[in-house]
């Protein structure tokens, strides 16, 4: 796993973890399965950890351009919300090779089941126990 971004958004250490880091997109997108983005979360101040959001874009944008140059199979994903035309453009995230609204779709199904397990399941599981079921 490889994972590239500005150093200002990296952890402080990342002393431990299995991955390599690259500052550099260009660099490694001809060695990718899989693109996945992650939302810059400017609300919670990663924009004032960037000279700008054109040249993050410019830096580590999914553009059309950059789109073109992975690998033949490989994927495009973002958990969403999207900041199109930011860390991806519109038209990448709208590629059949872009699995976003099927990554947001499952997402949703699966918080739903976890939340159902943790708070109602063993609640329902009791009460058919009880009743005899």
């Amino acid at each position: 796993m490889t994972l590239v971004a500005p150093g200002s958004l990296l952890p402080p250490s990342l002393q431990g973890w299995p991955v390599t880091v690259s500052h550099d997109l260009d660099a490694v997108l001809d060695r990718l399965d899989v693109c996945y983005l992650l939302r810059l979360q400017t609300e919670r101040g990663a924009g004032s950890h960037l000279p700008s959001l054109r040249e993050y874009t410019a830096s580590f944008g999914l553009t059309a351009r950059r789109a073109a140059r992975l690998p033949a199979g490989a994927l495009v994903m973002h958990p969403g919300p999207m900041n199109r035309g930011v860390e991806i453009a519109a038209d990448v995230a709208d590629l059949p090779r872009a699995l976003v609204l099927r990554q947001v779709a499952n997402g949703v199904a699966v918080r739903m089941a976890v939340l159902y397990l943790l708070l109602g399941a063993d609640a329902g599981a009791a009460r058919l126990q009880a009743a005899g079921g």
